[in-house]
């Protein structure tokens, strides 16, 4: 009996990890996006950044917010991953993940605000274009493969999705000209 109430504390614990994580793994993407120089290093980071947090989180204190906790592990496995690669060397012995991580937390309210924006502007846009948006952004698909769903060429798919993303540029910055307005 005892042991089963172990299994069913464990799988309490892994719940409550991963719902925490999953609440704020899209922030800790755009933490370590900003400091590595492409997406797919960065899933690579944040995936070991998950790794580390459930090996870590019997030391995690519940009464306080899980992101910036999961934040810190996130840089430090983004440094690792710049001492790693030497051509990041120079860029480490200069502090620019310091700097950069500084500079983030300066802009992350206009940011947020940004991507607020964002958020409400995919909202508006018609299915067709918010299903272009979503599979290439988000689900990461190919343009190919997003063409050959849609039935357009390649070339017509890369086209529709720069009027989209001219379109939530123009709503974006509308809903801040708006805001100063007000």
């Amino acid at each position: 009996m005892v042991e089963s109430g172990k299994q069913g504390d464990d799988a309490l614990e892994r719940q409550r990890f991963l719902s925490l994580f999953l609440r704020s793994e899209r922030e800790i993407f755009r933490y370590v996006a900003a400091l590595v120089p492409n997406a797919s290093d960065a899933e690579d980071i944040v995936q070991q950044t998950a790794i580390a947090l459930w090996e870590k989180f019997d030391s995690y204190d519940p009464s306080r917010p899980f992101t910036p906790w999961a934040c810190r592990f996130a840089l430090n496995k983004a440094r690792q991953w710049m001492e790693r690669r030497k051509r990041w060397q120079a860029l480490l012995e200069n502090g620019l993940a310091e700097e950069i991580v500084v500079r983030r937390e300066e802009l992350k309210p206009r940011l947020e605000r940004r991507l607020s924006r964002l958020e409400g502007c995919l909202e508006k846009l018609p299915e067709d274009k918010r299903s272009l948006v979503e599979g290439y952004y988000y689900k990461r698909q190919t343009i190919e493969a997003l063409a050959e769903a849609s039935g357009r060429t390649v070339e017509a798919t890369y086209k529709a999705l720069q009027r989209v993303r001219q379109s939530l540029q123009m709503c974006i910055e509308g809903a801040t000209r708006t805001e100063g307005a007000t």
